[in-house]
């Protein structure tokens, strides 16, 4: 039976958004991040990196305030964060644990440019990243979690792209049909708080059918349960070229132009709102901030 923890991917991947990572430390050095009440100790193993120890927190802090923002608040009260200096280039790799309240194993190189469903949504909401881009990149990248020959559906189907994008695509699909059912008043959004609202945080491992259940009772409508059974044991077409237009999302090269007459113009402008999850409210009132504390770090300064 396959498990869930709502926050494993959100949490780690946000974590994997940004570029050109790191810093030369012979120590390693340990800080605290504050966010919204809720604490991240953040450990940057010894090891030659590219930038400095002020620059990789705020790589931290600015990936856990998005989560926070996309949430209504973080996900756990406290989480370790590990980040392990490797050859090459780019996040290598990453790894969730849910003992000690949370625990999250980076490895990184020097750059990376990493996106799944939710990230950008959350970097949107923070005031991080433009809605332009981030269908931009939908458009360019979502086509490599479609199905191809011998696919056998999400559960079954070991590929990159089928489990990576493959995952982005299912919470798409999601995403435009909770909007529809409710007449835009929920979104997918609103289902994984309702998760983690419920208790679906990385402390604890759900069967995945509670999870989407729970995310179902949040929304009102029964979208990731029976989208899930269809999906999971059978390759199932989606049309992203109608979709895209459906949306309001014109390709144009690199870049899109967002139609503001679409039929699903205002369905588009709901997912990527900071008031799409009005209706959710946070789970706490303290305000979102960052406080660096422990071992005191130099300001940015890229190191040639």
């Amino acid at each position: 039976m396959r498990s869930f923890t709502i926050v494993r991917l959100p949490f780690c991947s946000c974590l994997l958004l940004f570029a050109s990572i790191l810093v030369l430390a012979d120590d390693d050095v340990t800080s605290t991040l504050i966010i919204g009440g809720s604490k991240i100790d953040v450990t940057i193993e010894a090891g030659k990196l590219k930038l400095s120890q002020a620059e990789l927190l705020h790589w931290v802090q600015s990936a856990a305030e998005a989560v926070a923002t996309y949430y209504g608040r973080y996900p756990v009260p406290r989480a370790q964060l590990q980040i392990i200096p490797v050859d090459g280039s780019g996040v290598r790799h990453g790894q969730t644990f849910g003992y000690g309240g949370g625990l999250i194993k980076i490895r990184v190189g020097s750059e990376t440019d990493v996106a799944v469903y939710v990230e950008p949504i959350a970097r949107i909401q923070a005031k991080q990243m433009t809605a332009e881009r981030m269908w931009a990149e939908l458009v360019r990248d979502m086509p490599k979690g479609l199905p191809q020959a011998g696919d056998q559906g999400l559960d079954h189907t070991r590929s990159w792209g089928r489990t990576y994008w493959g995952g982005a695509l299912f919470c798409f699909v999601a995403d435009v049909e909770i909007r529809r059912q409710t007449q835009n008043k929920k979104g997918l959004q609103d289902a994984l708080r309702g998760i983690l609202n419920a208790g679906g945080d990385i402390r604890h491992d759900w069967p995945l059918a509670d999870a989407l259940k729970a995310g179902d009772q949040a929304i009102g409508v029964a979208v990731l349960s029976e989208l899930y059974a269809k999906w999971k044991d059978k390759p199932v077409e989606v049309d992203l070229p109608a979709m895209w237009k459906q949306l309001g999302v014109e390709s144009s090269g690199k870049t899109v132009r967002l139609a503001e007459d679409a039929p699903l113009a205002a369905v588009r402008r709901a997912i990527t709102s900071a008031d799409s999850s009005r209706q959710s409210p946070p789970s706490t009132s303290l305000p979102l901030s960052a406080v660096f504390a422990g071992r005191a770090v130099a300001s940015p300064r890229v190191r040639n």
